[in-house]
């Protein structure tokens, strides 16, 4: 396991978008307006539901978030790909956070739930991530999860079986 903090703020997540926090050619978080967290509150690779890893980040909702004015107008509302977005980012950021080397791509997604939405009058978005696989070997290196995600408190996603892959090439 690397040598990195359990929690990161804004200006750490932007190093990560920027290639600097995991080294070039590694896992790397989008650069914003995708970059949809604000902050990783914990982050490990032996803990959550199953002891094999665990994320928690937040990211702050404001009226004038870029995707608010186009989805939809008039009826503002945050696309739900954003929200399963965000956990797929946080679910490549801990394979990166655990010293595994690769760019990180999103594999798939064996269920989604979307139970609530994201208005504008939304204060923040709370992701837990929670490992069931992190497997390397020599030729695979992949983590698999599931993951809610909570507005002000109340779940409004629920995602099962999340797969993100890093690969060298």
């Amino acid at each position: 396991m690397a040598e990195y903090p359990t929690h990161f703020d804004k200006d750490a997540l932007l190093a990560c978008a920027r290639g600097e926090l995991f080294g070039p050619g590694n896992a790397q978080l989008p650069a914003p307006p995708m970059l949809m967290m604000d902050r990783i509150t914990d982050i490990s690779g032996d803990g959550g539901a199953h002891g094999k890893g665990h994320v928690v980040a937040e990211f702050d909702i404001t009226p004038d978030l870029w995707f608010f004015d186009c989805h939809f107008p008039g009826n503002p509302i945050m696309p739900g790909c954003l929200g399963l977005d965000g956990l797929w980012q946080l679910t490549g950021f801990n394979l990166g956070w655990r010293g595994w080397q690769g760019r990180g791509y999103a594999l798939g997604v064996g269920e989604v739930k979307l139970t609530g939405m994201v208005r504008p009058d939304r204060k923040r978005l709370t992701y837990k991530i929670d490992f069931t696989k992190a497997i390397q070997t020599r030729r695979l290196t992949m983590g698999v999860a599931d993951g809610i995600v909570e507005a002000d408190g109340e779940v409004i996603y629920i995602v099962k079986d999340m797969k993100v892959a890093l690969s060298e090439s």
